[in-house]
């Protein structure tokens, strides 16, 4: 059995699924401005392969992705509470909690202590919805 010549194993795939490497090329800013025009809209890389490849350039796989309905959820869940001046508010009671203007009742106290629990709770929530740890 012979051992295959130095171009074919240099050509050969090293494994089916491997990924392409990138290539490097120098260009002029003039060459540069050329062939921007000549792409359009089209991404620079896609217009250079598809010259020099044609019709045997492999398509490449798009990175978008589409948010997953929990995504949508909770991204509706941050705008409302972006919108709801939360912070806003609880920083002018404490304001006025202060200053002595703001009548503390012991109702008022267990109000403010449990828009704290349900605050942390929504942190907690969020947080662990991003992947960190609390």
């Amino acid at each position: 059995m012979s051992a295959p010549s130095l171009k074919q194993s240099f050509n050969a795939p090293r494994n089916p699924g491997e990924q392409a490497r990138p290539f490097s090329i120098r260009l002029t800013e003039a060459e540069r401005a050329s062939l921007k025009r000549k792409a359009g809209s089209k991404p620079l890389g896609s217009y250079i392969r598809h010259k020099l490849l044609g019709d045997d350039a492999t398509p490449r796989k798009s990175s978008a992705r589409s948010p997953s309905e929990s995504d949508k959820a909770w991204a509706q869940a941050l705008a409302g509470l972006g919108q709801s001046r939360l912070a806003s508010n609880l920083n002018q009671i404490a304001k006025l909690a202060h200053q002595g203007a703001l009548p503390v009742t012991p109702e008022l106290q267990q109000e403010l202590h449990d828009a704290c629990a349900d605050i942390k709770r929504m942190r907690l929530m969020l947080i662990r919805q991003m992947g960190l740890k609390p």
